[in-house]
């Protein structure tokens, strides 16, 4: 079976590649990700580990990464520049890649008034194209300061983009910059506008952005409009245009409405270029993933894990 790494590699996968988001733990110990994983892990090709979404304090994501490793999926290890300095980041780098977590998302992170603390320091010692040069040194075994690492940590390296936020040409010359530093795959932010995801990609391919970057478009699975009018009020990024939400508010049935919403926006995204899979966001434990990825005609990836195979 092909690894993340593989798919991420070629520019012409055998299959899309998949990735979705692990809800963001506060308690329940480890079960609760074992649970999800074992939701996730026929379908996926990997799992991001999120870093205070929203600047909202949750688990670790070095320790969640960790988890998702232990119970047999590849993590995405998510670490945002809000919160740390350039020694706190190369420390949670190095030490996950002790773990054989190797896979890390560079963000630059909500800002703090996003979330339930505002009066939280802002650090921003590096921003994201920064962080993804000193993870590229890193794993050429160098810190930043120059000091050697041997063996190096042999790391995968992405970021994540915003196709729908202006101005919209910066975007992808942001995204080329990325590329430059070492980022080899991109999750784009939710779109619920598909003109500018597909202008995004457009430009993309015209300016050399891929192949030398995988394009992963996120979709969210959601239950119905309720949701998708919390994503407009309180995501930073995201906006739901009132057509779609009142379009799924007046539908006989808006679960299903929803999630004909969420297909519509895979196929899209699939078919435009430079586009090699799809991250997924199951909001609020919508259980939806397995059918959508049937309906694409997605191959299952691996069994679900059982027993033994779900203890650390």
């Amino acid at each position: 079976m092909p690894t993340f790494a593989d798919l991420i590699a070629s520019s012409e996968p055998s299959r899309p590649v998949i990735t979705a988001e692990c809800p963001v733990p506060d308690g329940g110990g480890l079960a609760d990700i074992a649970a999800h994983v074992a939701r996730f892990a026929p379908y996926v090709d990997a799992v991001n580990a999120t870093d205070n979404p929203a600047a909202h304090a949750h688990a670790s994501s070095v320790a969640v990464a960790i988890a998702l490793r232990q119970y047999g999926v590849e993590p995405v290890l998510q670490l945002v520049c809000r919160d740390k300095n350039r020694l706190a980041l190369e420390a949670d780098i190095v030490g996950a890649a002790l773990h054989g977590v190797t896979t890390v998302s560079c963000l630059t992170g909500d800002d703090v008034t996003a979330g339930d603390e505002p009066e939280a320091r802002r650090v921003f010692d590096l921003d994201a194209v920064q962080l993804i040069r000193m993870a590229a040194g890193l794993s050429r075994g160098r810190y930043l300061s120059g000091r050697t690492i041997d063996p190096a940590p042999p790391l995968l390296i992405g970021a994540v983009e915003n196709p729908a936020a202006p101005p919209h040409a910066y975007r992808v010359r942001r995204a080329l910059k990325k590329a430059a530093a070492g980022a080899r795959f991109l999750q784009l932010q939710i779109c619920y506008h598909p003109d500018r995801l597909a202008e995004f990609t457009r430009i993309g391919a015209a300016t050399g952005l891929t192949p030398k970057v995988a394009l992963l478009p996120s979709v969210v699975l959601v239950k119905g409009a309720r949701s998708l009018r919390y994503m407009n009020a309180h995501v930073p990024g995201v906006h739901v245009p009132d057509e779609v939400i009142d379009r799924v508010a007046a539908a006989s049935d808006p679960r299903e409405a929803a999630y004909r919403l969420a297909l519509d926006q895979s196929a899209h995204a699939l078919s435009l270029p430079g586009v090699r899979g799809l991250h997924f966001i199951d909001f609020r434990h919508d259980d939806s993933l397995a059918r959508i990825c049937s309906d694409l005609g997605l191959p299952t990836v691996r069994s679900a894990p059982e027993g033994n195979a779900m203890a650390v």
